[in-house]
């Protein structure tokens, strides 16, 4: 369901330097209207209201509140893919325990800043072709990364390198934001230390189908 207004894009790119604090204060205001009243009570009269503009200011830049989330989960997934990137620069091989232990801290530190807001952009926002493809594509860049971490790790005995690389991210990513953004969240530390166990001994143990890599 969308909120009436058509049309998921912002309507206004900010040229000057006024205009783009005016649409961060959009965001900031969304971020936090969104986490404090869920998706469908955070109404673009609330996000003005808490960024301190008019309804008309906010219709300048963004036709609806789906514009507003998709623009705050690109920003998501945009900082989670430059940290990946980030990370896979960090120079020689390491231990495969390491290297796991890498990836299930990005994951966590990246749900750490508002869980909440999390929590709505992933279970409450509508489902749109545009929000459907971008997640697709953010997915299929995390597989690619993880399968190159583990691929010619010479401690990996899985057999197939492709589904093991696409059950560590669904892994991560699901337990990770279920167990982060719940009302009782486990500690990041443990959450992080079992994780990387459970990986680790997966990838290094090798799988028991036989089956050969994939293409």
């Amino acid at each position: 369901m969308t909120s009436g207004r058509g049309g998921l894009q912002p309507r206004k790119q900010p040229r000057q330097a006024r205009a783009e604090l005016t649409r961060q204060r959009i965001l900031a205001a969304a971020a936090h209207v969104f986490a404090e009243y869920g998706y469908a009570a955070g109404t673009t009269n609330r996000i003005a209201e808490q960024a301190q503009i008019s309804i008309g200011s906010l219709y300048q830049y963004y036709p609806n509140k789906d514009a507003i989330l998709m623009e705050l989960l690109a920003r998501h997934l945009e900082v989670g893919m430059a940290a990946a990137a980030r990370q896979q620069d960090e120079g020689p091989l390491r231990p495969l325990e390491d290297v796991i232990r890498g990836y299930v801290r990005l994951a966590i530190d990246n749900h750490l800043d508002d869980p909440q807001l999390l929590r709505v952009m992933i279970e409450q926002a509508p489902r749109s072709p545009e929000l459907l493809e971008k997640t697709s594509r953010y997915q299929q860049a995390r597989t690619a990364y993880v399968r190159k971490l583990i691929e010619d790790h010479p401690e990996s005995r899985v057999a197939d390198v492709h589904i093991a690389a696409r059950l560590v991210v669904s892994t991560v990513e699901l337990l990770v934001h279920q167990l982060i953004a719940a009302p009782d969240p486990l500690d990041p530390a443990r959450l992080e230390n079992e994780l990387v166990t459970m990986l680790t001994g997966y990838l290094a143990g090798g799988s028991q189908g036989g089956g050969a890599s994939a293409p």
